[in-house]
C-alpha cells in the first residue's frame, strides 16, 4: 500500500473510532434479534404478504426462505430510471428460482437535474438526498426482509440510498443499476452549439436539436456527471456486482446482472457462509477505495458533500483534508466529458472500471482486502461480465488500456494528481475539479465582480457588463441560503468569455454541476456568505486570485479594510415549487464540508 493511502486510511479509523464503534454496535444488535419476519405477529404477517401470489406466500412460511425488499426510484422522467419500470418482475423471479421471494418495499423520489437546471425546483435538489434516505428507512422498516435491492442510478439518489440503506446495516444490501444510455451526438458538438447559443449565434430550435441528439434513449446521460460517478463509487466500494455499472440497458447482459445481482444477495445473507452485512462491507477502507477512485477518474465534485454524508452513514468521518491529500498521491487516469471529449461507453470500451481497479490496486492506492457484495477482495472488480451460452460469467478484464487517450495507466497517467483539489485561504475553503481545467487556467488573479444569483450574472452578460478579466463570486448559493442548487446554467456563458480570449473564474459557495467543465470554478466555499463567511464581505473590483496548483483562494485586500466591512445580507428564499416545505431543512443543514446534510 502506499504510504499515504495507509495513513489516511490510519488516521479516518482513529477520528471515527467512537462514531463507528457505534454504529457497529446498533447493526449488531439489529443482526442478533433475528429476521424481522419472525417476530410479526399474525395480524402483521398477513398484512404484508396479502397481495402475494400463493406460491410466495407459501414460500414466505418458510423462516429458511429469505425475503427481499426492493427500493426502487423507479420514473420515467428520468431516463436512467425508466429501465427500473420491469425490474421488479425480472427480480421477483430470480428470487423464486434461488429459493427466496421479493417485494417492492417502497419507492424514493427521484428528480432530474437536468431537468431543473436554472429553474427554482434545482433549491430542493441537494435536499431530496436526505429526504431519499429517510424515504428509503421507511420501506425498510417494515423490518419483513432479508436484504434489500436498491435501484438507482443519478446524482443524489444513490448517496440517498446508501444513506437510508446503512440504517439496515444488518442486512446485505446490492445495488442494481441500468446503464448509460448509448452514444448520441459527440459531447464536443453539444458544447459547442451551447457556446453558439449562449452567443446568440444559434436559435432554440437548433439548441433543442443539439440536446434531443445528445440526450436520446433510455440509460444515464453518457458525461462523466454525478451519475456515472455513483456507478464509479459503486463499483470500487463493493456494493454492485463486478462490471455491473456501464452496461447498456435493454440488453441480454443487462438482464442478466439484474438476474444475478437478486441471487447474489440471497447468497450473501444472514447464516449463509458468504454473509456481507452493508455495514461490513463499508468501512474505513471502502471509503477510502471510493474516494481514491473518484479523483484518479475525475469524478463529480457533488461527492466532495455526497461521500462525506455517505460515510458519516456509517459512523466514519471524512474531510476535505483526506481528500487533498489523497489526491496529491492518486494519478488522474481518465479523461471522460467533461475532462475529455469521450463518453462512458468510450471510457467502457477502452477498459473501464476492471482496468481501474486493476491500476489502482497494482500502484497500492486501493485497499485489496475489503468485503464486497462480490467477496472478500475488490480483485474481484478487475473482472468483466459476459454471457457465454446464454449463460452470465465473468472473465478477467484488459490488463492494458485499449484506448490510451481515454484511460491510462498509474505509471503513465494525465496528471500525477487526482481530479479534485481543495482550495484554502482568507476566503474559506472550497473544492475544484482541476481536471476538467486546462494546466494554463488553472491560476487567475483578477477583480471580483459581484452577483447574488445566477440570474443577475447572466442578465450583466446579457448587458454587455462581463467584459475583461474578472472572477465572478456569486454568493448566497450555499445550503442554508437556498438550499445549494448547482449553477450549471452558468458554464456556456463563462465558457463563451474564455473562448474570447478573457480570463474568468467562479467562486461560489453554492455547486456546479457534475458535469464541471473547464472553467475554472471553486466551489461549496465554506463558511457559506449567509452564515458571515468571507464572500460576504466581497466588494465587485476586489482583487481575488484562485489557484489550483498551489490550492489557493484569497482575496487580495487588506485584513484591516475588509474587518471594517459590514457584510452583504442575503435575498429572503423565494417561495414556490416546493420550496417553503423545506424551511426546516435549510435551518437545520450542516455545511458544506460536514455533508451538507440535515441527518448528521
Amino acid at each position: 500500500m502506499h504510504e499515504v493511502v495507509t495513513e489516511v486510511t490510519a488516521r479516518i479509523r482513529a477520528r471515527s473510532q467512537d462514531r463507528r464503534t457505534d454504529y457497529l454496535a446498533r447493526m449488531d444488535e439489529a443482526r442478533h434479534a433475528g429476521p424481522g419476519r419472525a417476530k410479526l405477529s399474525c395480524a402483521n404477517w398477513a398484512h404484508a404478504f396479502a397481495a402475494s401470489p400463493g406460491e410466495d406466500k407459501r414460500r414466505i412460511m418458510d423462516p429458511a426462505a429469505p425475503n427481499i425488499g426492493i427500493v426502487t426510484a423507479y420514473n420515467d422522467m428520468l431516463s436512467a430510471h425508466q429501465p427500473f419500470e420491469h425490474y421488479p418482475e425480472i427480480i421477483r423471479q430470480a428470487a423464486r428460482e434461488a429459493g427466496a421471494t421479493a417485494q417492492v418495499a417502497g419507492g424514493v423520489p427521484a428528480m432530474c437535474d437536468g431537468v431543473t437546471q436554472g429553474r427554482p425546483g434545482m433549491e430542493l435538489s441537494l435536499f431530496s438526498r436526505d429526504v431519499i434516505a429517510m424515504a428509503t428507512a421507511v420501506a425498510l422498516t417494515h423490518d419483513a426482509f432479508d436484504g434489500a435491492l436498491c435501484l438507482g442510478v443519478c446524482d443524489k439518489i444513490v448517496p440517498g440510498l446508501v444513506i437510508g440503506a446503512l440504517s439496515f446495516g444488518h442486512l446485505p444490501v446490492v445495488f442494481a443499476p441500468a446503464g448509460p444510455m448509448t452514444s448520441g451526438l459527440s459531447n464536443a458538438e453539444k458544447a459547442r452549439v451551447r457556446g453558439l447559443y449562449a452567443d446568440g449565434k444559434a436559435t432554440r430550435e437548433e439548441l433543442l436539436a443539439s440536446e434531443m441528439a445528445s440526450y436520446h434513449g433510455p440509460g444515464t446521460c453518457t458525461f462523466y456527471g454525478t451519475a456515472n460517478s455513483n456507478q464509479m463509487l459503486m463499483e470500487m466500494m463493493g456494493l454492485h456486482l463486478p462490471g455491473a455499472a456501464f452496461v447498456n440497458p435493454g440488453t441480454a447482459l443487462r438482464e442478466a446482472l439484474t438476474r444475478a445481482a437478486t441471487q447474489r444477495l440471497v447468497e450473501i445473507g444472514a447464516g449463509r457462509q458468504a454473509y456481507a452485512p452493508m455495514s461490513r462491507v463499508i468501512d474505513e477502507r471502502a471509503v477510502v477505495n471510493g474516494l481514491v477512485g473518484l479523483l484518479a477518474t475525475g469524478g463529480s465534485t457533488n461527492h466532495t458533500l455526497h461521500l462525506v454524508a455517505m460515510a458519516r452513514a456509517a459512523g466514519i468521518e471524512i474531510t476535505w483534508d483526506d481528500f487533498a491529500d489523497l489526491s496529491a498521491v492518486t494519478p488522474l487516469l481518465c479523461r471522460v466529458y467533461p475532462n475529455g471529449s469521450a463518453d462512458v461507453n468510450h471510457f467502457q470500451a477502452a477498459g473501464g472500471m476492471a482496468l481501474v481497479v486493476r491500476e489502482l490496486l497494482d500502484a497500492g492506492l486501493a485497499h485489496e482486502d475489503v468485503l464486497t457484495v462480490a467477496g472478500p477482495s475488490l480483485r474481484h472488480y478487475q473482472r468483466e461480465p459476459h454471457l457465454q451460452d446464454g449463460q452470465l460469467v465473468w472473465r478477467e478484464g484488459p490488463t492494458a488500456s485499449l484506448d490510451l487517450n481515454i484511460l491510462r495507466p498509474a505509471s503513465d497517467p494525465f496528471d500525477r494528481e487526482g481530479g479534485i483539489r481543495l482550495l484554502t485561504g482568507n476566503l474559506g475553503r472550497g473544492v475544484i475539479k482541476a481536471s476538467a481545467v486546462k494546466p494554463e487556467s488553472r491560476t487567475i488573479e483578477a477583480p471580483a465582480k459581484v452577483f447574488e444569483d445566477q440570474d443577475h450574472m447572466l442578465a450583466a452578460f446579457k448587458a454587455g457588463e462581463l467584459t475583461g478579466d474578472f472572477v465572478a463570486v456569486v454568493r448566497f448559493q450555499g445550503p442554508k441560503a437556498n438550499g445549494m442548487p448547482e449553477l450549471h446554467n452558468l458554464s456556456p456563458t463563462l465558457g463563451l468569455l474564455m473562448d474570447r480570449g478573457q480570463k474568468v473564474a467562479l467562486v461560489t459557495d453554492g455547486r456546479m454541476s457534475g458535469a464541471s467543465g473547464k472553467v475554472p470554478a471553486a466551489l461549496h466555499v465554506t463558511p457559506e456568505a449567509i452564515e458571515g463567511g468571507p464572500l460576504a464581505y466581497v466588494q465587485d473590483g476586489d482583487v481575488i486570485r484562485l489557484d489550483a496548483e498551489a490550492g489557493v483562494l484569497e482575496i487580495k485586500v487588506d485584513p484591516a479594510v475588509l474587518a471594517g466591512r459590514s457584510p452583504k445580507q442575503g435575498r429572503p428564499v423565494g417561495h414556490g415549487f416546493g420550496r417553503e416545505l423545506f424551511s426546516h431543512m435549510r435551518a437545520a443543514v450542516s455545511g458544506a464540508e460536514a455533508g451538507a446534510s440535515v441527518l448528521f
